[in-house]
């Protein structure tokens, strides 16, 4: 894999996606275009139902577009059959959920070691890729903790942890700190600002929680599966927009809900 920040890791195309539901049909993701590329930090927001999840989904080969193009490395992944996705997935692919999805009965050391055991082409030795990848999120000490051991935010930099075992070119992560305290959440969001700039791994993350959007170098806004604005997370009218939602979530005038929760 190589290290130019001027590859392009995702690239879509006119992506489209139809959910049937009873005798209706949602279009839950419109003619999404984009390209992402090595090293970047994206995040994508939205209201409630816009296509967020949806679209993560797609680009990371767990579902099938109604129309359109998912190419993931200068892979064209759209119509590879469970198998060949599965190979994707497995190698350039890492997820981050918001439940920690950990194996309960194997310590944290095993659980970043499995994906690389079932590698085709193993890059690594298991035990020592998973040693580094823990101790790299200052988890030295936790190695042989098994994951009710652990906190909350040290569950998920596990998870974080086994999603790159195989060194994948795309970290996609779906609220990873959705089901965390507000402590946990920073740890687990320097941790994935240490992997991106560390390992030049491009992350895109899915969220409600603003503080959260406000960490990213590029924020995507889904409206109905459209994307409404494609932004510099960091500009000025992005930063004073995400200061006066927190201080109308202060004083009452927002309710969290519309903030935080889908």
């Amino acid at each position: 894999m190589s290290n130019n920040r001027n590859r392009v890791v995702v690239r879509t195309e006119d992506l489209r996606k139809d959910l049937k539901m009873g005798e209706v049909t949602v279009r839950a993701v419109r003619g999404v275009s984009l390209e992402v590329m090595a090293g970047e930090f994206l995040g994508i927001i939205g209201p409630s139902g816009s296509g967020k999840s949806t679209l993560l989904g797609l680009i990371g080969g767990l579902d099938t577009p109604t129309s359109g193009r998912v190419y993931i490395d200068g892979e064209d992944i759209t119509d590879l059959s469970e198998r060949a996705l599965t190979r994707v997935r497995n190698e350039k692919i890492g997820f981050v959920f918001q439940f920690f999805n950990l194996v309960p009965t194997l310590t944290a050391l095993e659980n970043v070691a499995l994906p690389v055991q079932f590698a085709r082409n193993r890059q690594f030795n298991p035990t020592r890729r998973a040693q580094e990848l823990l101790e790299m999120l200052g988890l030295g000490d936790r190695m042989k903790h098994r994951p009710s051991q652990l906190s909350g935010g040290q569950q998920q930099r596990v998870a974080l942890a086994r999603a790159l075992a195989n060194n994948p070119p795309l970290l996609l992560c779906d609220e990873p700190t959705g089901n965390l305290d507000s402590e946990s959440s920073d740890v687990v969001m320097r941790a994935l600002r240490t992997v991106q700039e560390q390992m030049n791994t491009t992350v895109i993350l899915v969220t409600h929680n603003m503080d959260v959007a406000a960490q990213m170098d590029r924020l995507i806004t889904l409206v109905d599966g459209h994307i409404a604005e494609d932004i510099d997370a960091r500009s000025t009218a992005q930063l004073e927009a995400i200061r006066l939602l927190r201080e109308k979530r202060k004083t009452g005038e927002l309710p969290a809900v519309a903030v935080t929760n889908e």
